[in-house]
């Protein structure tokens, strides 16, 4: 199995990298990414690509499956920043991907609460993602997870979170055990995906508890 991580450089891309990369059925992982993982592997590929919302000069037909986990937090950002990077980028690579590979699974990154037509910006963007993505000719799938503890060394690429993060060391873990509807790892979200892309699985919408359980 060929797999394409987008987002490989940020705390759920790092995670997910690391399943993909651990896993035996795969046997090759494509990143597509602005600055290099620093990760090295004879299974990874990396493509250094400038412009996201352009793919065109892009191969992308020799693969199986898609996890997009690139995305931004939405504070202080005005709407028109935040879905260029959360919808324009997303559905970029999506439609390149489904032009050259239809059938192929894509499994977005979106998060608990979205909803298209909720109150907050963030949900109504994510929410259109999700919708636009389902659209396409793929097997299209929107995890929402809720708190994730970062495992293995992933790590937030924004201070605050990190900061939060390392605060909230002594509990993650027991919410990830504990409380599976509104707590997962980076390692969970890793192995799920790899579930979707072997599986394809009829449940589009995978909420914390899905992924905590897959």
């Amino acid at each position: 199995m060929k797999v394409i991580v987008f987002g490989a450089t940020g705390m759920v891309g790092m995670g997910v990298l690391r399943e993909c990369l651990l896993a035996p059925d795969v046997s090759e992982v494509l990143v597509v990414t602005r600055t290099p993982t620093g990760v090295a592997d004879p299974k990874l590929r990396e493509l250094i690509h400038r412009d996201f919302s352009d793919f065109g000069d892009v191969d992308f037909s020799q693969y199986h499956s898609c996890f997009f986990c690139l995305g931004v937090s939405s504070v202080g950002m005005n709407e028109a920043d935040y879905t260029r990077i959360t919808y324009d980028y997303t559905m970029a690579a999506a439609r390149r991907i489904a032009e050259q590979s239809p059938g192929a699974v894509f499994v977005y990154v979106s998060g608990a609460g979205t909803n298209r037509d909720g109150r907050q910006m963030w949900q109504r963007v994510k929410g259109r993602t999700e919708d636009d993505v389902a659209a396409l000719d793929l097997h299209g799938y929107a995890f929402r997870p809720g708190f994730i503890q970062p495992q293995h060394g992933a790590r937030s690429k924004v201070r605050t979170f990190r900061v939060l993060y390392t605060l909230l060391t002594p509990v993650s873990a027991l919410l990830v055990r504990l409380a599976p509807g509104i707590a997962t790892s980076t390692s969970q979200l890793g192995k799920a995906m790899l579930v979707v892309a072997r599986t394809r699985p009829e449940r589009r919408t995978w909420e914390s508890r899905d992924i905590a359980t897959a």
